[in-house]
């Protein structure tokens, strides 16, 4: 995209992240599949920004938790819009827009964009991350208990800390503590 090989460069990670992936929700070019890439395209921006140097920013799970608010910012632009867009409906039932709307689009206000998408960041950094690393660090911990009371694949560790997980979670005593326990 022309906007990211030159003025994107020098915008802040979040800001460019907005304008890129609601500006592509916006041209809607696929009948399906527009919120997957969209949450890949604010990913990515970020990444290349390199905003999330240290650690990887899930903030499509935070956007997803906030759907209701996610599409009051989708409409805060799109409804103006729609008395200025001639369309008719496909076959496959479908949009067709049948006049030119790309300056529409082009230059649009991504401000409560930016804002909704610095709230799911800042939610994903004090709420999802603490809850992700927590869980990374009872995996490892699952692992090297298992791995010193019994030789087994790494993918049978992994089925049977998913398979206690699902079941409310292993015990926090060791395997060794446990067995003196029976």
């Amino acid at each position: 995209m022309a906007l990211d090989q030159g003025p994107a460069q020098n915008l802040d990670a979040v800001v460019a992240a907005a304008i890129f992936a609601f500006g592509f929700v916006y041209i809607h070019p696929f009948e399906d599949g527009n919120g997957r890439i969209h949450r890949y395209l604010i990913h990515h921006v970020l990444a290349m920004h390199r905003f999330n140097r240290r650690k990887w920013c899930p903030v499509s799970a935070a956007i997803l938790d906030q759907i209701d608010e996610y599409r009051r910012v989708l409409e805060s632009y799109s409804k103006r819009l729609l008395p200025l867009v001639e369309w008719e409906l496909t076959p496959q039932f479908n949009v067709r827009v049948l006049n030119d709307t790309v300056d529409f689009y082009r230059y649009f206000d991504a401000t409560p964009h930016a804002e909704f998408l610095y709230a799911c960041v800042r939610r994903t950094i004090e709420r999802y991350l603490p809850g992700e690393t927590a869980f990374l660090q009872r995996y490892d911990r699952f692992r090297q208990q298992v791995n010193a009371f019994i030789d087994m694949p790494e993918r049978l560790i992994d089925l049977l800390f998913r398979f206690l997980n699902q079941n409310g979670g292993p015990s926090r005593a060791a395997p060794s503590e446990r067995n003196s326990q029976l």
